[in-house]
């Protein structure tokens, strides 16, 4: 026997019964629901005896008395947020190995290489930075083009340090500002890390493999992306 719902569809979203009519035909309003804990009796007032054939006989002393300050105008509450940000889907056309176009940024119009994606949803990709300067650092997929070239790479021979945690930028304490501190100028740029400088090596080591095996790849990645004047972008393939 198919068991057929109580409570049918009309069309889609439009139920038959409305939520009342279901709760009274399914007596849910007798139930308990489980784990619930009953709540505390509630406190009477007080009630007083008061002298004086002026003052009424009696007073009614509230057992919660009301708060003496209370805000002059509307306080606004912030509402309840269930969302949670969850790591962007990564489009279909960007696949480990994909040579991609930056839109924005420092290195706008430059061509990279995707390598993969970390676990905020930022795409990690390098240049290399032997070919065109661009450095391992992440991207928003928002702001890339995704070409229809790619180089043949083992995703398995990127190393594993390289993830969100890698590009975190130590947090600089705030000093007092003094007079030796003005007079002193701008701080020298510190340099970069030696583990930093070969692990970036190591990894466009294991692009440059696949990128010289294809003739003219390394040119068209050292090329920067520009638009003629009468080009239209949506017209083009790329």
């Amino acid at each position: 026997m198919v068991h057929k719902p109580r409570n049918s569809l009309l069309a889609s979203g439009v139920s038959k019964y409305s939520r009342s009519q279901v709760i009274a035909k399914r007596a849910l309003y007798k139930r308990k629901p489980a784990g619930t804990v009953a709540a505390a009796p509630a406190v009477a007032n007080k009630t007083v005896e008061v002298k004086g054939a002026k003052n009424g006989g009696k007073r009614v002393i509230a057992a919660s008395k009301a708060p003496r300050f209370y805000a002059a105008e509307d306080v606004p509450t912030p509402l309840k947020n269930r969302k949670h940000a969850g790591t962007a889907k990564l489009r279909s056309t960007i696949v480990p190995g994909t040579v991609l176009i930056l839109l924005a940024g420092r290195y706008r119009g430059k061509r990279v290489v995707f390598l993969k994606q970390l676990e905020s949803g930022l795409l990690l990709v390098s240049g290399p930075f032997k070919v065109n300067g661009v450095p391992l650092k992440r991207v928003n997929q928002a702001y890339v083009i995704a070409t229809s070239t790619k180089v043949d790479i083992d995703a398995s021979k990127i190393d594993a340090q390289l993830n969100d945690a890698y590009f975190a930028r130590a947090k600089a304490g705030k000093k007092a500002a003094t007079e030796e501190a003005f007079f002193e100028g701008e701080k020298k740029k510190e340099p970069l890390a030696e583990n930093k400088v070969a692990l970036q090596k190591s990894t466009d080591k294991v692009i440059l493999e696949a990128v010289n095996k294809v003739e003219h790849l390394r040119q068209y990645l050292s090329a920067k992306f520009s638009l003629s004047k009468g080009q239209a972008p949506h017209a083009l393939k790329f």
